[in-house]
């Protein structure tokens, strides 16, 4: 059997093939991620009632979060490319989940501990990439990149929407302080599935078949390479990085707004109940999950049937955000729950090609170095979650409504497809370096 057959063979259950269990492994933790990560736009509803805060308030007790999220990034991606991602998500999934538990302590010492409390744990959350991406690097061959990073990436939509469809429920029948206590320890519980069944290389796995080790074979790094310096220099002058780098930012923009305003809007603007607003807030988020893993697969065959990596890369990701923009404009209209909903889950849905755009496109420019890259980019990512969760409360107290925050995402994402147009690609930048 050929690596390009084994390589066809990525559904196919009955085999279940290491790097498939993996992947689901990194799922599982990313799903575990944004729960943690997303309880709190529920809860905070009920948060803010008890203890007074206004829009602004609450846009500080969201966006705090963010700030140890970006603080942590760069020293995480080394770490990852030094330890690998099985230690560091380990690690970093043992701290987000015990300052998850901590938060509705923290909230009833003072507003600052709150925010402490809050930074720690984004801190912790911002290995949880890295660290996946360096086991993507290690583990998954190129014709299944798109389709890897998504089914990582679906742990996203799913995470938050089983966040959004609990959150409430756990609300009305035990306080909203038990969402913390819930979720923070089933994530002390899965660290512990993770660090016995995930393992850094193919080398390293006992019960790995020949014949996935074969394929993955080439993958492996020799002694040389996991020597080989960062290149730091190269990855902050190449236009392509800071393609990604900026198209990263534009397109968690959206991404943040929803996460964490999405409830509020519902509950503000449309007026429904706070269970009602996080059910009604799951639609967008079914709709990325749908459409990203629908565009990994269109992605992957594309490149299988001889398409160019950078076409595919290019067309996924400016197609994503320019009907992603759309639809916003469109949101920005809406004056019924139902027309809303219908203009949020199209904006999410279409928005979410970027999966088979900038978000795998690490693994293209630079695979051995994918960790490092992703903390690196990721600090625009991560912009958004300071500047626009509170921006967007700020907008919201000055102009009463949530109409200018969607037009202003819309815009950032028009100016993210012009500079992916003209600056990205999808082959490896090393490689260019090189040849140079």
């Amino acid at each position: 059997m050929t690596q390009s057959e084994l390589a066809r063979g990525f559904g196919r259950p009955s085999q279940w093939p290491k790097r498939h269990v993996l992947i689901g492994l990194c799922f599982f933790a990313t799903f575990i991620c944004y729960i943690d990560r997303v309880n709190i736009s529920v809860a905070i509803i009920p948060m803010a009632e008890e203890f007074g805060w206004s829009a602004t308030t609450k846009g500080y007790v969201l966006s705090s979060f963010f700030v140890g999220y970006l603080l942590a990034m760069i020293p995480t991606g080394w770490l990852a490319n030094r330890f690998g991602g099985k230690l560091l998500l380990g690690g970093a999934l043992i701290g987000w989940s015990l300052f998850t538990f901590l938060t509705p302590i923290a909230a009833g010492v003072s507003l600052s501990a709150l925010l402490i409390t809050r930074v720690l744990m984004g801190m912790g959350e911002a290995a949880s990439f890295p660290g996946v991406y360096n086991l993507l690097g290690r583990w998954i061959p190129k014709a299944e990149k798109s389709r890897a990073a998504a089914v990582n990436l679906t742990g996203i939509p799913l995470g938050t929407i089983f966040a959004l469809s609990t959150t409430g429920l756990l609300v009305n029948a035990y306080g909203w302080q038990s969402v913390f206590y819930v979720f923070g320890g089933a994530g002390l519980l899965f660290a512990i599935v993770w660090l016995k069944f995930v393992h850094a290389k193919p080398s390293l796995h006992p019960t790995i078949s020949a014949q996935e080790a074969a394929l993955l074979a080439e993958l492996e790094d020799s002694e040389e390479e996991e020597k080989a310096p960062i290149p730091w220099s190269l990855f902050l002058r190449h236009p392509a990085i800071w393609a990604l780098i900026i198209n990263h930012f534009c397109a968690n923009w959206t991404l943040y707004l929803f996460l964490a305003w999405l409830p509020s809007y519902f509950r503000d603007v449309q007026e429904l109940s706070i269970a009602g607003s996080g059910l009604f807030a799951i639609g967008p988020w079914v709709c990325q999950f749908v459409g990203g893993n629908l565009s990994a697969y269109v992605a992957d065959r594309w490149i299988a049937g001889g398409k160019s990596v950078t076409f595919v890369r290019k067309f996924m990701q400016c197609g994503g955000l320019i009907g992603g923009a759309v639809m916003l404009l469109l949101a920005a209209q809406a004056t019924t729950p139902g027309m809303a909903l219908f203009t949020l889950c199209a904006a999410f849905g279409v928005s979410s090609m970027a999966w088979a755009g900038f978000a795998c496109n690490h693994l293209d420019v630079a695979p051995k170095h994918a960790d490092v890259l992703f903390s690196i980019t990721n600090i625009g990512g991560t912009l958004p979650g300071i500047i626009g969760v509170a921006l967007t409360g700020m907008l919201v107290d000055l102009t009463g409504g949530y109409t200018a925050t969607f037009v202003v995402a819309a815009g950032i994402n028009i100016f993210g497809a012009i500079v992916w147009l003209l600056f990205a690609t999808g082959e490896p930048i090393l490689a260019e370096a090189d040849k140079d």
